[in-house]
């Protein structure tokens, strides 16, 4: 339909042709013209598809796409890539009034999907004409589709003429309309919302304007995606259709190089500049092979390699990255050696801050100190200045502002004290949108206590970037010296860094290095929790129990210390987020591999070997003031220790666990607040054993993950309690004088949500490593319903009926076999590999073979693409790293065909009591 109503129109879509044998390919892309597109049905991610650029290509990857699609169906398309990827983001009211907000230009060429590509705006690289013939299109699409409200066109143009093609409409507020929103100034979603109750665009009032009005941006944006591969390293980094990346960043400058540099620096993936250590030791061959896919860090590569002398007509000729964008690079790599050859120059370093450079960049250059390059701005008085997001130029004051080493001051200071907090950066695993939740309260708290909020923060999708939100928004990197440019014009009372997660807890330090009031939880507590020695001599005293561990610095203390405390211990580097790297290991052998591949260890960098001990995971989140603490709900885990707090089920009330120990654990909270120094919210994780003897696993001194669920299940704001506390109102003050409040009648569960069949490669093994991308949220006055809509709203497929393939490793073999009998008796047929076969017919349970993958069978893969199989049991020994075996490779198949898969027996008992209430069961009637 939409195909037709766009030729209808005159508007060009990209010419394609179903087919269902290889003759009818072969004759459909003969009309197309190569080269093209083939795309199976009914695969996940495109798998079977691929590019031909002739008949012989076509008859290679034809044959299999066909075989792959259980439909035997294959569209062929003609193929755009290497065009260039233009979007605009427009807006219609009822009353026809439609207006173009942004045009965003990707820097990658079609290929990569949107949301994985660099994204600038304005659109710098088209004529006037191919402009305006874009933008028109746009617009008479969005009248012709008669949408109301924000609306995103992607166009395909040839770079070498005007042919273009529509790629797609999405007729909704999307993720490019935030970014357009931030980018502009113009905020989308709220336009959307009244045009939806009926209002025009002239009547809706925007900055001393209304919403009828054009944005016209006098500065350059630049969104950089973040990917999860610095997690995820087994996983391919080279990107296509399917959108890879968790989160965004967004870079504000004067110009592009600036809005570059300031992006890289906002990614928080160990780089400060478009040069990463990675790409030194790789030839000029080895680079030009590499940057021929299209790989998430192919900009650093880019970077390497116009850097060495290769030229910007053979680096576009092998990725089709527009010149303009590459010069932009260029100018980057020369201004390095610029700086390498005049040290301490202060017309060099003039340039080189105009252009983005940070100060940590410049000091390798001048092979110094990042604070001597700071000492010598601060002699020569050379500071940036704020400009204004002003995109309607009405003259009204908005805001909203970016550093910049041009013009004039566009921000305003006010006679107001004044409180910062830091935001959260990137959304990331680990660190997602929840932190912004802690931001964005505590903002509205400290407003309403008489103080000029401030935020700064980069991540476009969030609440807290949207101007409105506090009252001055700073869009720049999270970083000592962007930061501290801010502090030291606006001179606050104080900077909240407790709410940001990991982000803005790592800018503690370096921030009170430089003279900087941090409120709230300070440096000396964040160190008592999370400098190893520290915590543990605070334990000492405070006579709390945890698992017996130590941190090592070199390979062979690692060994000595397992083999003193024990295997299996739990490894993981110092000073992370989201369980990055930590693994069980089960023998020296995998603990030597570990240490050597893993991580990096040294004096710095130490490494936490621990004793594993299996147990009911318990977590909450608690608020001291200083003198008092107040834990508003106990969290119980329904997976067992081992596998990440991210990536379990959590429930509120606590399900299984006593008084007694709900006793000590409120007892350990009280003695940890006060203990380690905590003004606001911390976060504790407790290991609680078969004899109920309870255990820190450890304390976060800073807002958390699971604070907006505790909030939703209890009804305590913490954020907000928490905010108070940090401006000095005490627990008793805001009427709270009892550390744990009734427990509520209601079951609350917060279910994971993963993204494996996005990112190929990953194994969906469950671990200490988290995994998920999100949660979502159930509640019921009965247990098993609330998690029914927690695992629905999560996105898992609950069937009630087909095959479970059950691969079960020897010592989870016993406490398996009741479940899988569970399964059998509600009528599903039961598949199995041969040992958790043999196993389970000798139980009792009828169970059909199949064959290893390992020895040439395709069985397996089969029964997975057709579909008939609902659930995967998988699971293997602690510290099994085989990634070529069997139960990898089934993973693998499982994610690709989205068949649910669980690797943790205490999900699958959650799912089956779901299952159970949900199924209408059959037995015999009982004469």
């Amino acid at each position: 339909m939409f195909k037709e109503l766009c030729q209808s129109i005159g508007e060009p879509t990209i010419p394609s042709e179903i087919t269902y044998n290889i003759e009818e390919a072969k004759k459909a892309a003969a009309r197309i013209g190569y080269p093209v597109v083939l795309r199976p049905a009914f695969t996940l991610g495109g798998t079977g598809g691929g590019f031909a650029y002739n008949e012989e290509e076509l008859v290679e990857i034809g044959l299999n796409a066909f075989k792959l699609s259980p439909v035997s169906q294959v569209l062929i398309e003609k193929s755009v890539r290497g065009y260039k990827e233009i979007e605009f983001e427009v807006m219609r009211d009822s009353k026809d009034h439609a207006i173009t907000i942004c045009g965003m230009e990707n820097i990658d060429p079609v290929g990569v999907h949107t949301g994985d590509s660099l994204v600038v705006a304005p659109i710098m690289t088209l004529s006037d004409h191919d402009l305006k013939m874009l933008n028109d299109s746009a617009i008479k699409l969005i009248k012709e589709l008669k949408i109301e409200g924000g609306c995103n066109v992607q166009f395909a143009l040839n770079p070498h003429s005007s042919e273009y093609y529509l790629i797609e409409v999405n007729p909704r507020v999307s993720r490019s309309s935030a970014l357009a929103s931030k980018a502009s100034g113009y905020p989308i979603a709220r336009v959307t919302a009244k045009i939806a109750v009926g209002m025009a665009l002239e009547d809706i009032k925007i900055a001393n304007t209304n919403a009828a009005f054009e944005p016209q941006l006098d500065y350059v944006i630049a969104k950089l995606p973040r990917f999860p591969f610095d997690k995820f390293t087994a996983a391919s980094n080279k990107l296509g259709t399917q959108m890879k990346a968790t989160g965004e960043i967004m870079g504000i400058g004067s110009n592009l190089e600036e809005a570059l540099l300031k992006g890289t620096r906002s990614l928080e993936i160990g780089v400060n500049h478009i040069y990463h250590a990675k790409f030194d030791n790789m030839s000029n061959d080895e680079l030009r092979e590499y940057i021929k896919e299209f790989r998430s860090d192919n900009i650093f590569a880019i970077a390497e390699l116009l850097a060495r002398g290769v030229s910007i007509d053979e680096v576009h000729e092998i990725t089709m990255i527009t010149p303009f964008f590459l010069e932009s690079i260029k100018r980057i790599v020369d201004m390095e050696e610029n700086l390498k050859a005049h040290p301490e120059d202060k017309e060099t370093l003039l340039s080189a801050k105009k252009m983005g450079f940070s100060d940590k960049y410049v000091a390798r250059m001048w092979k110094c100190e990042e604070l001597d390059v700071y000492k010598f701005r601060k002699a020569n008085n050379m500071f940036p200045v704020f400009k204004m997001v002003d995109t309607c130029h009405t003259g009204a004051y908005i805001p909203y502002f970016y550093s910049s080493y041009s013009d004039e001051n566009a921000s305003v200071l006010t006679d107001k004290k004044k409180l910062v907090v830091l935001g959260a950066g990137p959304i990331r695993i680990g660190q997602g949108v929840e932190f912004d939740y802690s931001t964005v309260h505590a903002v509205t708290t400290i407003k309403n206590s008489g103080y000029e909020a401030i935020i700064i923060n980069n991540n476009p999708e969030t609440v807290s970037t949207d101007y409105t939100t506090a009252d001055k928004l700073y869009f720049e990197p999270l970083t000592p010296e962007d930061v501290m440019n801010i502090i030291e014009f606006e001179k606050p009372e104080g900077v909240i860094a407790s709410l940001g997660g990991q982000t803005a807890i790592n800018l503690a330090q370096p921030l009170t290095d430089r003279g900087v009031k941090i409120i709230g939880t300070d440096c000396a507590a964040i160190d008592r929790a999370e400098d190893r020695n520290a915590f543990e001599n605070l334990l000492n005293e405070l006579d709390i129990p945890r698992a017996k561990g130590q941190a090592v610095t070199k390979i062979e203390d690692g060994l000595k210390a397992a083999a003193e405390i024990g295997y299996p211990v739990l490894v993981r580097p110092s000073f992370v987020l989201g369980g990055r790297a930590m693994q069980i290991v089960a023998n020296e052998d995998q603990l030597r591999h570990y240490l050597k591949t893993a991580v990096e260890i040294d004096e710095d960098k130490p490494v936490l070997v621990d004793k594993y001990i299996e147990g009911r995971e318990v977590e909450i989140d608690a608020i001291c003031d200083g003198r008092n603490v107040f834990v508003p709900g106990i969290m119980e885990l329904v997976e067992r220790t081992g596998v990440h707090s991210g990536d379990s089920i959590s429930v509120y009330p606590s399900f299984s666990i006593s008084d007694k120990v709900k006793g000590i654990i409120l007892q350990y909270a009280k003695k940890l607040g006060l203990g380690i120094g905590i003004v606001g919210l911390y976060n504790i994780q407790f290991i609680v054993d078969k004899d109920d003897n309870v255990f820190i696993i450890e304390v976060n001194p800073r807002s958390s993950r699971t604070v907006p669920f505790l909030s939703k299940a209890t009804g305590y704001s913490l954020a907000d309690i928490a905010t108070e506390c940090i401006m000095g109102k005490s627990l008793k003050e805001q009427g709270i004088f009892d550390i744990y409040p009734d427990e509520k009648k209601r079951w609350y569960a917060k279910a994971p949500v993963f993204s494996f069949n996005k990112i190929r490669g990953l194994d969906a093994y469950l671990s200490p490593e988290m995994k998920s991308t999100g949660e979502a949220i159930g509640y019921d006055d009965k247990l098993n319903r609330a998690l029914y809509k927690a695992l629905q709203a999560s996105g898992m497929h609950l069937q009630n009926y087909g095959t479970v393939l059950a691969t079960i490793a020897d010592k989870d073999k016993e406490e398996a076999l009741p479940l899988i009998r569970r399964f059998y008796n509600l009528g599903f047929n039961i598949e199995a590999t041969i040992g958790t076969a043999e196993f389970l017919k000798k139980n009792g349970i009828r169970t059909h073979v199949l064959g290893k993958i390992s020895e040439g069978c395709e069985e397996i893969p089969d029964a997975l693409r057709q579909g008939h199989i609902a659930y995967v049991i998988n699971t293997k020994d602690p510290g099994d790293t085989n990634n070529g075996n069997d139960g990898h490779q089934i993973r693998q198949f499982a994610t690709e065909n989205n068949v649910t898969i669980f690797t943790a027996l205490d999900t699958v008992k959650v799912v089956l009591d779901v299952l159970e209430e949900t199924t209408l069961c059959v037995s015999t009637i009982d004469a």
